[in-house]
């Protein structure tokens, strides 16, 4: 299959899950079940009003002073959890994912949310930062409060998120690092269930049973993913993984290493990338890859636990010293073989989608602003992230659509009501929206968030499309208000 073909037909699966969306409140909130019908009801009104309104704050959103004490009240709720409130988010899921045909990535990735706060009891503790020392010499350390989650996504091939499928949060009433755990014990011999690393198999558990077909998923991790515990997980539930290994473990006869093995292995080819340092620069840079399929050893502290696993190992270098920006060098490891240079450079594409789960995260910080909340518990502070979730997902959605299925049509996206007010802002500029393309539509939804749509300009971003949600959001409630003022 050719590169062309490829992405038609990726295209043609994205397009068929996003052909089934009604208006997105609707199939996303659909069915939602809590122990009480008016903690539905509640569970409506306060998605949509945070909607509305993303990135402000409850009462803001909210108007008034019995509304936004509802929401409080449904936040604080014993019988709401953040499981309650993202389950009718990942059965939509799955519908999506059921309506594709193609392979699909699960992105893993913990982040935390960093609160500041007089008392860290109610919400708990992400790290400890030494900022200084004592009179008797003993460190000072900076307490950041805060909670973290660890959220697997759904992408296609083309990268439309199909939404999230699973997630967990969790706090820590107090912190002990990796350093001081190893002056005591080997952490390898720590039974997996005991670490905060159970999370990682977790999710991939949860995931793969939502989606009932293991062999199209991909679960891609980061370098806090290399955990042998994840590979047995995966092989046991029959799903594959991709991840950045930094474990030198291992292998053969268990008389040498990774390391030891690919240093024997030759180059098997050369990819030429673009690559953007850290202040926008472009430059170029060459890969030399290496591949090879290798037995790969369990920890000693878990050999009679886990057996031996047959997996490859792929070795992308970057030739010479660059300037600006640090050197390019991945290890990766993968269950199923790699035969060729050009599939070994399709997993280091895989594997660069992972970045995707990352702009997830900056979406629920910098877009719906979930670090700014004043709500005093974790139980809360759970609650609301998961409806941010939801949000966050919606936006990074849209943006794709304008990339994976440019030539949609716009009801997929928008309602008839949105249709027309763009159709309306777009004359006013001396401009004609074209009707049968959602991309255009797209294009002049991020001008309301001041994307300037120049020739030579790049596709809207996230932060365009959801500030200019917002905008959209007060027109349309303005164009309401005028309709019921002219018709009284």
């Amino acid at each position: 299959m050719t590169k062309r073909q490829e992405l038609q037909r990726s295209r043609r699966v994205d397009y068929a899950t996003a052909s089934q969306t009604k208006t997105w409140i609707d199939r996303d909130l659909a069915g939602s079940e809590f122990r009480d019908a008016r903690l539905n009801r509640r569970f409506r009104k306060l998605f949509e009003q945070l909607s509305d309104g993303t990135g402000e704050s409850i009462p803001l959103v909210c108007q008034d002073w019995a509304n936004t004490k509802a929401a409080y009240r449904f936040l604080s709720n014993h019988r709401v959890t953040e499981g309650d409130i993202l389950a009718v988010h990942f059965q939509s899921t799955r519908d999506r994912f059921a309506a594709t045909d193609a392979t699909v990535f699960i992105l893993h990735d913990t982040t935390p949310f960093n609160y500041h706060r007089e008392d860290t009891r109610s919400v708990g503790i992400v790290k400890q930062i030494p900022v200084g020392k004592c009179l008797d010499g003993r460190l000072q350390h900076y307490v950041v409060c805060g909670i973290l989650m660890h959220s697997s996504l759904a992408v296609t091939i083309g990268g439309l998120p199909l939404g999230l499928a699973a997630m967990k949060f969790w706090n820590r009433k107090k912190f002990k690092g990796c350093n001081a755990l190893k002056k005591k014990i080997n952490p390898t011999r720590v039974p997996i269930e005991k670490k905060e690393s159970i999370r990682w198999l977790e999710n991939l558990k949860q995931s793969t049973s939502l989606f009932n077909d293991p062999q199209r998923c991909v679960h891609i991790g980061d370098r806090e993913s290399d955990v042998y515990d994840l590979f047995c997980a995966a092989q046991a539930v029959g799903t594959h993984f991709l991840v950045r290994t930094c474990v030198d473990r291992l292998a053969g006869d268990g008389k040498h290493t990774i390391a030891d093995e690919m240093d024997e292995v030759r180059i098997k080819g050369l990819h030429r990338i673009d690559v953007r340092d850290k202040k926008g620069n472009l430059s170029k840079a060459i890969l030399e890859i290496k591949y090879h399929r290798m037995r790969v050893l369990p920890p000693i502290g878990k050999h009679k636990q886990y057996p031996e696993l047959m997996l490859t190992v792929i070795h992308a270098q970057e030739r010479g010293t660059p300037q600006g920006r640090e050197k390019i060098d991945w290890k990766l490891i993968k269950d199923l073989p790699v035969n060729s240079r050009e599939e070994a450079i399709e997993k280091l594409r895989w594997y660069s989608m992972r970045w995707k789960i990352e702009t997830f995260h900056k979406i629920l910080k910098s877009g719906c602003k979930a670090e700014e909340s004043r709500l005093r518990t974790a139980t809360r502070l759970a609650n609301l992230i998961a409806v941010f979730c939801i949000l966050s997902w919606r936006i990074f959605w849209l943006t794709m659509m304008n990339r994976a299925l440019p030539d949609a049509s716009p009801t997929l996206a928008f309602t008839a009501l949105e249709i027309r007010l763009l159709d309306h802002l777009a004359k006013g500029k001396g401009e004609q929206v074209e009707k049968t393309s959602v991309s255009s539509y797209l294009v002049q939804l991020a001008r309301l968030g001041d994307y300037l749509a120049r020739a030579g300009d790049s596709p809207p971003g996230n932060k365009v499309i959801w500030k200019g949600l917002s905008r959209l959001t007060d027109v349309e409630f303005g164009s309401l208000i005028g309709a019921k003022l002219v018709g009284n």
